[in-house]
């Protein structure tokens, strides 16, 4: 009876055991993918809301196929640019992934490191606005400085800044925000630290 006891006990911690580092196995691949923003740029006037939704599901449908987790997308209805964040490999998985799934290839592909998320508050207005800062002129850690900088100052001008992400080797920097208008979101960059958006769009976030 003892001995049995023994033998199911051994039986037990090895199983469990197994099942942990297979759990920390895929967390460790998971979190050594690569974070990509990829952009389509589809043309005014010739992409809804609607139409963006049903590319996305498509693509839901066949990213595992490729190692693709694709985290949110963004849109500008009125000039037709979707952008996506998503994990991957590499680029060749994303583009197969919209290849299969609906044939719209992205135009632009960023590989970025993220900041911290802050929460959405209220219904203003949503705004992604880009920052092209030259290649290898910028790293995380700057814009990390340069974003606690737009917290101190971003209630001046009603504006709630959601997230960022930065491509270190292209030098650029998209920033997510809740704004009244793009304005505010321009001048809140502007008495923060200077570096003016070379563009803004008025975005909404997929589900």
């Amino acid at each position: 009876m003892k001995l049995r006891f023994v033998l199911t006990a051994f039986v037990v911690i090895n199983l469990f055991s197994f099942h942990l580092s297979a759990q920390t196995g895929k967390s460790n691949i998971e979190s050594q993918k690569n974070m990509y923003i990829d952009v389509h740029h589809l043309g005014a006037g010739k992409v809804t809301a609607k139409d963006v939704e049903e590319a996305h599901k498509k693509d839901l449908a066949v990213e595992k196929k490729y190692g693709v987790t694709i985290l949110k997308y963004w849109f500008d209805e009125a000039k037709g640019d979707v952008y996506c964040l998503s994990t991957s490999d590499n680029t060749a998985a994303i583009r197969k992934t919209h290849a299969e799934a609906h044939g719209l290839l992205p135009g632009d592909f960023y590989q970025v490191t993220e900041g911290q998320e802050a929460v959405m508050k209220g219904k203003n207005n949503l705004y992604l606005d880009i920052h092209e800062l030259g290649a290898g002129k910028v790293t995380a850690a700057d814009v990390a400085g340069a974003h606690q900088k737009d917290l101190a100052v971003q209630a001046k001008y009603g504006v709630n800044l959601i997230n960022y992400w930065v491509d270190e080797k292209k030098g650029t920097v998209m920033c997510l925000a809740q704004a009244p208008d793009s304005t505010a979101l321009i001048n809140t960059h502007k008495e923060a630290h200077g570096l003016i958006p070379i563009r803004v769009e008025k975005v909404k976030q997929g589900q």
